[in-house]
């Protein structure tokens, strides 16, 4: 196997997840800096809240698409067979550090996002049944609860709970790499649990009150 190749595959990886989309979308359509703005955070939820849906969903699905790409990269230079564990192993790694470049973009001084829409770009790339199902638990917290950080960490435990109790999996480091999504997730929404403990969280979904 081609050293250069595998290099070359985890560059475009790290590349392509510090495409600060939330950032070069504020700045170019708007003349702001989102992360000047709202929660801080360069993520497609700020700028819904910031900006509006018509710009947030853009970046969601920017994100989402940088995440399943990078994960790809591996089947497209072909780095393994088709459902050799090999392939599984690069997919991960790649899509690891296609979340890093997100939360760490070399294109924006390293200050990035949260890495949900991406990771999810990710874990569609490589189960897309898995993250569909995780999907749908990050909906309905949200209807429940309107946070979206609530919604985000729900659906990141949520993922290794489905993938050793009901889909399963042969590969070690997917089980691994699962732990590691709702961990990451987690500790990348430390400043949202501090707000949630103050109840000084904004919630996404507002309702409105009987009078």
């Amino acid at each position: 196997m081609d050293i250069l190749i595998i290099i070359t595959v985890l560059l475009l990886a790290y590349l392509l997840g510090s495409i600060p989309t939330a950032v070069w979308v504020g700045k170019q359509f708007h003349g702001i800096d989102v992360r000047e703005h709202g929660s801080g955070n360069a993520g497609a939820t700020n700028v819904i809240r910031v900006l509006g849906w018509k710009t947030g969903i853009p970046v969601l699905i920017i994100d989402v698409a940088k995440g399943w790409l990078a994960a790809y990269l591996p089947v497209i230079f072909k780095l393994a067979e088709h459902g050799n564990e090999t392939l599984t192993t690069f997919q991960i790694v790649a899509g690891l550090i296609a979340i890093t470049g997100h939360i760490f973009p070399v294109f924006a001084r390293f200050h990035g996002g949260k890495g949900v829409g991406t990771t999810f770009g990710v874990l569609l790339s490589l189960h897309p049944l898995l993250t569909l199902s995780c999907a749908a638990v990050f909906l309905t917290v949200l209807l429940i609860t309107g946070y979206v950080s609530v919604s985000s960490m729900s659906a990141g435990i949520a993922f290794p709970i489905l993938l050793f109790f009901v889909f399963g999996t042969p590969s070690l480091v997917f089980k691994i790499f699962s732990v590691f999504v709702a961990v990451a997730l987690i500790l990348t929404h430390r400043k949202n649990i501090r707000r949630l403990v103050k109840g000084e969280e904004s919630k996404f979904i507002k309702r409105k009150k009987k009078e």
